[in-house]
C-alpha cells in the first residue's frame, strides 16, 4: 500500500452543530423514565482518565454532551489523558474518582478494575499500529508497507516507542516488531532484536543505539518538530494528527479483531512492570474499552457519556476520527448493565473473552 498522510474532517464542526440535537437524529436527553442515574438533568463537571490516543476524541464527546445537556460542564482540567495503565492506576493507587475511564488495550478495565472499580466494560473501537514518520527525514523516503523493516534498521536510525509499563502502545510497538520479524525473517527475536537487547518474552530493554523512549501523546511533536524519525502508532492518532503513514501487514498490526487473527498475535509476547512486580503479556488485537466507574462522582453523568459513546452518532465521531467503531459494543458483563445502555450493546465474543486473562 503505498505511503501517504490522512487527514480527518474536524470533529470541532460537528460539536458546533446546532444545540437542539445531531443531524443524524441522535437525541441525547430521552424521556425521563429512560435517563441514566436518579435525575433526568444530572448537574456537574464531567472527569475522565482515558488513554492517550482519546486525547482527541473524548474531549469532543464531553463537550456535545454538555452541548445537549445545560447542567454538564466541561473543563480540561477535570480529563486526563495518558499511557492506559498510568490512566487505571489513577483510579487503583492514586484514588482518584471519575465518571469516566477507558484503555486502549480491552483486557485492562476487567484486570484493574473489576470487580472492586468497575462492574463492566465496554469495548468500543477498534484500530490497528502504523509507523507514522517525518517525510521530510531522507532515510525514510520511498518509505512503504513492505520496505519499512529495512529502513528503520538502517544504521544510525532511532525508532520512538512508549514505555510499555504504562502504556499498552508500548507493548503492542514490541508485538509488531516480534511479528514483522516472524513474519518476513524467521523468528520474533528477528527485529525486535535491532531495537531490544533482552530476549522475546523477557522485561524489554530498548537498545540505546536505536531506540528511544517517549510518551505516545508527544508523537505528533516529536515527528513534526524533527526531533524522531519514527513512532509506531495507532492509526486512529495519526490520522487525527495528520502524520505520515504506512500501515502494516494485517497480521502484524493487531487490528484484527476476528478469532484467526487472535491466535496469530498471541505468539508475540513480552514482560512488563506492574505494582506487583512483573507480569507477562501476549499480543492481543487492539480494542479499545470503556467503563463508568463504580465510584464515580457521578454515574448518571458517566453512563450518558457512555450512552453518546456507544450511539450511531458516536460511531460516526470515531470512524472521523480514524478508529472503527465496534457496532454493537461488545459488554463483557451484560447483567445488570443500565437499561439505557443495554440496547447498544451485545455480549463481548468469546474470542475475546477467552484473552482476557492473557
Amino acid at each position: 500500500m503505498p505511503t501517504r498522510t490522512m487527514g480527518v474532517v474536524a470533529v470541532v464542526v460537528v460539536l458546533l452543530a446546532a444545540g437542539g440535537g445531531f443531524a443524524a437524529g441522535y437525541l441525547l436527553k430521552p424521556a425521563a423514565s429512560s435517563t441514566p442515574g436518579s435525575t433526568s438533568n444530572p448537574s456537574g463537571t464531567i472527569s475522565i482518565t482515558a488513554a492517550g490516543t482519546l486525547g482527541t476524541l473524548f474531549p469532543a464527546v464531553a463537550n456535545q454532551l454538555a452541548n445537549e445537556s445545560p447542567g454538564i460542564t466541561v473543563t480540561l482540567a477535570a480529563q486526563q489523558y495518558q499511557g492506559s495503565l498510568a490512566a487505571l492506576a489513577a483510579i487503583t493507587q492514586l484514588h482518584g474518582t471519575f465518571d469516566v475511564a477507558a484503555a486502549a488495550d480491552f483486557r485492562l478495565i476487567p484486570s484493574q478494575l473489576e470487580p472492586t472499580y468497575a462492574s463492566r466494560e465496554y469495548v468500543f473501537a477498534t484500530t490497528p499500529e502504523v509507523l507514522a514518520y517525518d517525510a521530510t527525514n531522507p532515510a525514510l523516503s520511498g518509505v512503504n508497507s513492505t520496505n519499512w523493516p529495512t529502513l528503520i534498521s538502517a544504521s544510525g536510525f532511532r525508532l520512538a516507542i512508549a514505555n510499555a509499563s504504562t502504556d499498552p502502545n508500548g507493548y503492542n510497538e514490541i508485538f509488531v516488531l516480534q511479528l514483522q520479524g516472524a513474519l518476513t525473517l524467521g523468528s520474533l527475536g528477528a527485529l525486535y532484536g535491532h531495537f531490544f537487547t533482552t530476549a522475546v518474552g523477557a522485561l524489554a530493554e530498548p537498545n540505546p543505539t536505536t531506540t528511544v523512549v517517549e510518551p505516545e501523546t508527544q508523537a505528533a511533536t516529536l515527528i513534526s518538530t524533527h526531533q524522531v524519525a519514527a513512532f509506531i502508532i495507532y492509526r486512529s492518532y495519526a490520522a487525527s494528527h495528520h502524520l505520515a503513514f504506512v500501515d502494516f501487514d494485517p497480521r502484524v498490526g493487531l487490528g484484527n479483531i476476528t478469532l484467526g487473527a487472535n491466535g496469530a498475535y498471541g505468539g508475540a509476547m513480552t514482560t512488563i512492570l506492574t505494582a506487583n512486580g512483573t507480569k507477562l503479556l501476549h499480543g492481543a488485537p487492539v480494542a479499545f474499552a470503556v467503563t463508568v466507574p463504580s465510584n464515580a462522582p457521578s454515574n448518571a453523568i458517566g453512563t450518558m457519556f457512555v450512552h453518546l459513546l456507544l450511539s450511531a452518532e458516536g460511531s460516526r465521531l470515531l470512524t472521523q476520527s480514524g478508529f472503527v467503531a465496534v457496532t454493537p459494543a461488545w459488554v463483557d458483563r451484560p447483567s445488570g448493565q443500565s437499561a439505557w445502555i443495554a440496547p447498544e450493546t451485545v455480549t463481548l465474543p468469546a474470542s475475546l473473552a477467552s484473552l482476557l486473562s492473557s
